[in-house]
């Protein structure tokens, strides 16, 4: 569901980048710079978690892949504003260093499971979930189904992005610019995958998410990021995501299962295996396929020879740059809150 550069025309990704852009804004100003600075360490671990999930690619019908995307757990923990700016760190992350979607269409790639996963999964699962004990199995089911619906509108979406193109964007003699599967075949090779494995995937990652802070710390599930400022106490949210590390870590563990599953994921082939497959590359897309190089592509670094190796190492790194960020975030709190008790 990463679409890489060259898939979508330039229009197409500009009118996009718009969309998400306003989004982020929007989920900025509700996040206000108090309350960002509390749930920074919280929008931290789900940043790392949805990262680490998605490294989990699931085998597909038609011998592609998918992964599920932890983008559930994270609107119903931190809201939609809170869920959309962690989600849309890690997609940037992976496009930036690893070259897991393109840079041109993180906006693209944001808007759809960012920003629409993050929207679809909070609204089903308070459809669902509302009247129910926070403690309660009904609970688990909402956000199981709510995980469900979410991959496959954010994959529809990406469907209908790709489908497209071929009509709205060739050259005189009408061949496709771009992405070069029309509406026909884009949405059921999208949809056939994540309706089967890819949805049951991340209904699988929600439901257990949610069942296990019912058990470790069913503070989260009281949502951070629907609660107003003045009911948070003083960086209550480093010490709310503490086990949340722990399931971070666990998972960076076993990324290296992620690369089991063989084949590419629909749509995000390169110029190289697309012209195997059609003689030639669009043009367009061949032509936007380069603008970026990542420093470390498909999670494989250049100087590492086992592919297992690799992909942990980038896990762990990436790992790395969130439990930073983390950690700034806490010391910045901390200097702001004796700096607010000497002035007072």
């Amino acid at each position: 569901m990463h679409i890489p550069d060259g898939y979508l025309s330039p229009s197409t990704c500009t009118v996009l980048y718009a969309f998400t852009a306003t989004a982020w804004y929007a989920a900025l100003r509700r996040l206000k710079r108090v309350f960002a600075m509390r749930t920074i360490p919280t929008v931290s671990v789900f940043a790392a978690f949805s990262f680490i999930v998605m490294m989990f690619n699931v085998p597909l019908p038609g011998g592609t892949t998918g992964h599920p995307i932890g983008v559930t757990v994270a609107a119903i923990v931190l809201g939609p504003p809170g869920a959309i700016l962690a989600v849309s760190i890690a997609l940037a992350i992976q496009a930036l260093l690893f070259g897991d979607g393109g840079i041109t269409t993180l906006g693209a790639n944001c808007f759809n499971m960012a920003i629409v996963g993050s929207l679809v999964a909070y609204g089903v699962y308070e459809l669902i979930a509302t009247g129910a004990d926070i403690s309660s199995r009904r609970r688990v089911i909402a956000a199981a189904i709510a995980g469900y619906v979410s991959i496959n509108v954010c994959a529809l979406f990406a469907a209908i992005e790709f489908g497209i193109q071929p009509a709205l964007f060739h050259d005189a003699a009408g061949a496709p610019l771009y992405a070069p599967y029309p509406l026909r075949v884009a949405i059921p090779a999208m949809m056939i995958g994540h309706l089967t494995f890819a949805g049951l995937a991340e209904a699988a990652v929600s439901a257990g998410m949610v069942s296990y802070l019912q058990h470790a710390d069913i503070g989260l599930l009281r949502g951070v990021g629907s609660r107003p400022v003045t009911e948070l106490p003083v960086l209550e949210s480093p010490r709310l995501s503490a086990r949340l590390w722990w399931v971070v870590g666990l998972l960076m563990l076993c990324t290296p299962l992620g690369i089991l599953a063989t084949g590419t994921a629909w749509g995000e082939w390169s110029t190289k295996d697309l012209s195997a497959r059609m003689q030639a590359a669009p043009a367009g897309l061949e032509r936007l396929s380069s603008i970026w190089t990542a420093p470390f592509p498909g999670y494989a670094p250049s100087f590492i020879r086992s592919p297992l190796v690799g992909y942990f190492l980038s896990a762990m790194f990436a790992v790395g740059v969130f439990v930073l960020a983390s950690l700034i975030a806490v010391s910045l709190g901390r200097r702001r809150v004796k700096t607010d008790k000497v002035l007072s």
